[in-house]
């Protein structure tokens, strides 16, 4: 029999000639990852550890579950395995040069960039190590396969007829012998036997009245137990959960999971955590996972990569429709072709038997530089792998707003989605549906989705006019409500995905006064703050009872008449100011507002039946200033190094520069003439960009200074230098 140990503990790391103990999951970037400053250490670090062997008739295997991303294996300085890739599980077998007594297995570990492994470029940071399980397994000559792309030798599919379904189990067998049996058993909920099923490298059998897997609703899973035999003795086992599930995606209706119209809408999620980046717990997945569940989404894109079995697990036991994809992001690259074919590989052979999967993704935002024929290529070939690998699933792909949407590139995979952060990024969050609508009605046959969608809020920011860009919970809070709108009347978007569930590390960013950071999340980096907008989901999405008033970080105010902000789905709730009823409001929306005079101190309470809520609002003298990021002197310069020379960028605010909007520079024919130069530039690899185009709109919404730190490459510094002296010179 088959026998994994865990082989976490009591690793020797080196870094830099630095000797420390550390168990595993670990990474190096844990903090310097999150700090800011786009400067954390990506390099060559190498993990040994000692451990004794007893020869014996098995086979033995070390098994990775995530090392990002080259990793190197060496065996008493024998090397015996190379991987390329941060987020699958591969395997090296250890042979001839074990030794009785002390064996050493050093692990090399590069997270540095390179040419061609994906990802190289990304909105996230890549966190360098060894940061999930690391097991020893023995295992019988004859076994299910160990060698094929991380996979476990087993794949079942179960498929749907009627009440009746049937499980075809297929498995691959290492030293196979006349001899050898497969015997698969199948258990229900509560562990009874409901069918079974034996043969060798294929097994068919059919379960009558079967339970469905259906979702969040009912995710009910039986149990299948595959044997592998070889005269009686039990040689290897394999042991994982079956959902019978039929769906099926329409243009015009949607998402259908058996045969039910079922929107998907939920989120997106990245595996990092606070001062642990990768290196995180199944303690920390199951929160993750509960908090997921709380808000009451249905579905969950595991972005931009492979994800730990732990967490596909529990997609499956909680129900959430799942989109799975490879780190095929950002930015193509003709060197990374076999790379994406690797992972992809490993993707699908690692995680076919998960119910929750419906879609396998291609790649995510890979046009931001442009299509060639090459991308071109890539995909179709991606596909073309998907389908061969998996016949029951479908292919999709994350496409960014600036893809055009006759492209080529649309009609590789089976669905579709799209990125779109207008109202955010650039432009208004009432272009979402104009552009929604606009392709829909182009495109009736295509399955459209929205595969990202959000903006940021820092805890810290308040105010009571809430605009794009001043990074408070208040703007991201009337964003969401407009996007939940959108969806409400739009079912045949197959699938909605907020960007993101949680606040995650980004070490290039400095966004809304955190440095590090990507602050989309509805929920803070250490878990520990929903904010406003996850209450309003709450709202809209689960039958529990709902009732949160918003900005309650927001106490001080100056204003004469406040808003008070309610999230509910309860239907009528009463609003009481320092112990007077002030109003009861009947609705069906999940906004409440109410506009109630600022006195000294408020005391708010608001209730629907037996459930409450309170908050506290004091009024001072002049708007608070810690609620706001710092308003920009009258002029601001910094200084950049040009041909060994300083020079310095000036901003006076009497005249335009490249830190206005686009929108404002159109207004003057001079300005829009020197602005035009450069958005001519950023539109390149896009067909370029002008009023008739379908990027205008949300480009109006940037500055200069903004898409130039977007788009990397296009303006030199010189040229950036240019058109601000040019701007410089015309008084507004």
């Amino acid at each position: 029999m088959k026998t994994k140990l865990n082989f976490n503990e009591n690793w020797t790391f080196v870094k830099d000639g630095q000797e420390e103990k550390v168990n595993i999951p670990h990474t190096w970037n844990n903090l310097d990852g999150q700090d800011g400053g786009a400067d954390y250490y990506r390099g060559e670090c190498v993990y040994t550890k000692s451990f004794k062997h007893t020869k014996c008739d098995k086979d033995l295997y070390i098994e990775f579950e995530g090392v990002n991303s080259i990793s190197t294996i060496y065996l008493n300085d024998v090397k015996i395995g190379y991987h390329e890739g941060g987020f699958s599980t591969f395997r090296c077998k250890l042979e001839e040069n074990l030794l009785k007594d002390e064996n050493i297995i050093k692990v090399v570990v590069d997270n540095k960039a390179n040419s061609i492994v994906y990802p190289q470029y990304a909105d996230f940071t890549f966190f360098g190590g060894i940061y999930r399980n690391v097991s020893l397994i023995y295992a019988d000559k004859t076994r299910f396969d160990l060698d094929t792309f991380g996979s476990p030798g087993v794949r079942v599919t179960p498929t749907v007829n009627g009440s009746n379904g049937k499980v075809v189990v297929e498995s691959t067998i290492t030293n196979k012998t006349n001899t050898t049996l497969v015997l698969a058993k199948l258990y229900d909920k509560e562990n009874n036997l409901v069918s079974e099923g034996e043969g060798v490298e294929l097994i068919s059998f059919e379960v009558n009245n079967i339970h469905l897997w259906n979702g969040v609703k009912n995710p009910y899973l039986y149990r299948i137990e595959v044997l592998l035999k070889d005269k009686n003795n039990l040689l290897d086992s394999y042991t994982c959960n079956v959902g019978f599930r039929t769906f099926s995606v329409d243009p015009q209706k949607g998402f259908f999971l058996n045969g039910v119209l079922t929107p998907l809408r939920g989120v997106s999620r990245h595996q990092d955590k606070l001062n642990k980046g990768w290196a995180i717990s199944a303690e920390d997945h199951d929160l993750d996972m509960k908090l997921i569940s709380e808000l009451g989404a249905n579905t969950i894109r595991l972005a931009h990569y492979q994800h730990d079995q732990y967490f596909y697990d529990l997609c499956d036991k909680y129900g959430m429709v799942i989109w799975a994809e490879i780190p095929y992001i950002s930015r193509h690259m003709d060197t990374g072709y076999e790379n994406t074919i690797s992972q992809m590989n490993e993707l699908i052979h690692q995680n076919y038997n998960h119910p929750s999967i419906v879609c396998w993704g291609l790649s995510n935002e890979i046009t931001m530089l442009g299509v060639t024929e090459h991308l071109i290529k890539n995909h179709k070939d991606l596909n073309d792998l998907c389908h061969k690998l998996d016949k029951t699933r479908l292919t999709t792909m994350a496409c960014v707003t600036m893809l055009d949407i006759n492209s080529e590139l649309l009609n590789v995979p089976d669905i579709l989605s799209y990125n779109h952060y207008f109202g955010w990024y650039g432009g208004s969050f009432t272009q979402n549906e104009n552009w929604l609508d606009n392709f829909h009605n182009l495109h009736p046959n295509i399955c459209l989705g929205l595969s990202e969608y959000g903006c940021e809020a820092v805890l810290k920011w308040h105010t009571s006019k809430p605009e794009a860009g001043d990074y408070s919970e208040e703007y991201q809070a009337l964003y969401h409500e407009h996007m939940l709108k959108v969806f409400e009347s739009r079912p045949w978007l197959w699938s909605t995905h907020v960007w993101n569930m949680f606040d995650f590390a980004a070490d290039a960013r400095n966004e809304g006064g955190v440095v590090g950071r990507n602050n989309k999340g509805l929920v803070t980096y250490d878990r520990k703050t929903k904010k406003d907008s996850y209450y309003l989901y709450q709202a809209y999405w689960t039958d529990k009872p709902v009732l949160h008033i918003c900005s309650k970080r927001y106490v001080y105010r100056c204003e004469d008449t406040t808003q008070i902000k309610v999230y509910s789905n309860l239907g009528t709730i009463s609003l009481y100011v320092n112990g007077k009823l002030v109003e009861t409001k009947t609705s069906n929306e999940k906004v409440f507002i109410f506009n109630v005079p600022l006195a000294k101190v408020l005391d708010v309470y608001v209730e629907a039946g037996s459930v409450s809520d309170s908050s506290t609002i004091i009024k001072v003298s002049k708007p608070y200033e810690e609620y706001s990021l710092d308003i920009q002197d009258r002029k601001v310069e910094n200084w950049f190094e040009l041909g060994g020379e300083a020079k310095k960028f000036t901003y006076d605010i009497e005249y335009y520069s490249i830190k206005d909007k686009n929108s404002l520079l159109m207004e003057n024919p001079e300005a829009k003439a020197i602005a035009m130069k450069a958005i001519n530039k950023f539109g390149q690899g896009f067909g370029g960009i002008d009023e008739n185009n379908a990027m205008w709109g949300m480009i109006m919404g940037f500055t200069i200074d903004r898409l130039s730190s977007l788009i990397e490459k296009t303006i030199s510094d010189e040229e950036l230098f240019e058109i601000n002296q040019a701007l410089q010179k015309i008084k507004k």
